[in-house]
């Protein structure tokens, strides 16, 4: 017997299998079909993956972070994140000379540092005065935890004594300061000095031959850090020392004030024994050993002036080129 649709029988896939609805053959049948099951499009804000979804979600993230936070200590904030840390950016001042100066001149401090079994000389007795006095508190350590604090190549001599971060003066504030006294005003500015003995030397005599300050540029530059307050022998406590954002600037703006800047190098076109400035308001600019003076430093100053030396010695310390320099201006000075 024939099938009825003309294939043979049992052939796989002859008969069409029903459709629920007796949907037709054809495009339209099976363009419906595939449209089965279909939504409205979400919105933009209810798609993770739009930027307007990816909003949403932070927002909402926020809002529980919120939530979850809301009710715990009101220090932490409105956001939920506890206050930042702050950074201990106190110094330690070590040496007899360096502590005993800081406590003479009445330099803000916070501890004491003593070694135990230290030897009590003049210096400490004067030293324990001062601190008792002005309610400084004393610690007494052992020699080992005093030199970790210190830091094991420090030559703390069995006292330290613990100041705030440096306060730095402005340039323009230590000349006006100098001009109401009716002094010339004397000042070194560092061109690229990264070592803090050096800084210390050169605070040191510029205290000494009757200099008002010392700038320091804010970049590629030392700081007063402890090292440096340890070499000045407490001459950081009686000279201020001024930070300068741009130190091009800051000479230009000195000059404007009155100042003459003179620049040290050994290829100078002035000999500092004929220098005819002495008596004017002055910035002596010294540079780094290796560098030298910076392009635009140079370009600023009034005049470059070298330190007549033997063909034996190639250059000089930057501290000791300072050191001479201010020495011959105030003696200059004195001379006048």
């Amino acid at each position: 017997m024939k099938n009825v649709s003309g294939s043979k029988k049992g052939r796989p896939g002859a008969v069409r299998a029903g459709r629920k609805g007796n949907k037709q053959v054809g495009s339209g049948g099976q363009g419906a079909q595939a449209l089965e099951g279909r939504k409205p499009t979400p919105k933009a804000e209810d798609r993770p993956y739009h930027p307007a979804g990816k909003r949403k979600a932070a927002k909402d993230r926020f809002e529980a972070a919120k939530g979850r936070h809301g009710s715990s200590s009101s220090s932490q904030g409105r956001t939920g994140r506890p206050p930042a840390r702050k950074t201990d950016d106190s110094e330690l001042v070590t040496g007899r000379n360096s502590v005993l100066e800081a406590l003479r001149t009445k330099t803000p401090s916070t501890t004491l540092y003593i070694a135990s079994r230290i030897e009590v000389d003049d210096r400490v007795k004067e030293i324990l005065t001062l601190a008792n006095h002005r309610s400084v508190p004393i610690i007494e350590l052992m020699r080992p935890e005093l030199d970790r604090i210190t830091g094991h190549d420090s030559v703390h001599q069995g006292v330290a004594l613990k100041v705030p971060a440096y306060e730095y003066a402005v340039s323009e504030d230590i000349v006006e300061q100098a001009f109401s006294r009716d002094q010339v005003p004397l000042l070194v500015a560092l061109d690229g000095i990264t070592d803090p003995r050096n800084l210390g030397a050169i605070i040191r005599s510029t205290a000494a031959f009757g200099g008002h300050g010392v700038i320091v540029p804010q970049r590629r530059s030392v700081g007063v850090t402890a090292s440096a307050w340890k070499t000045s022998a407490g001459a950081a406590a009686r000279t201020p020392v001024a930070m300068a954002p741009n130190l091009t600037q800051t000479l230009k703006s000195l000059k404007s004030m009155g100042l003459f800047v003179l620049g040290l190098d050994g290829d100078g076109d002035v000999e500092l024994d004929g220098l005819a400035l002495a008596d004017r308001p002055i910035v002596i600019v010294v540079g780094s050993e290796g560098k030298g003076l910076s392009r635009l430093v140079t370009e600023t100053c009034d005049a470059i002036v070298s330190i007549p030396i033997s063909s034996a010695t190639e250059s000089l310390n930057a501290g000791i080129a300072a050191s001479v320099t201010l020495w011959e201006v105030a003696r200059r000075r004195r001379a006048e």
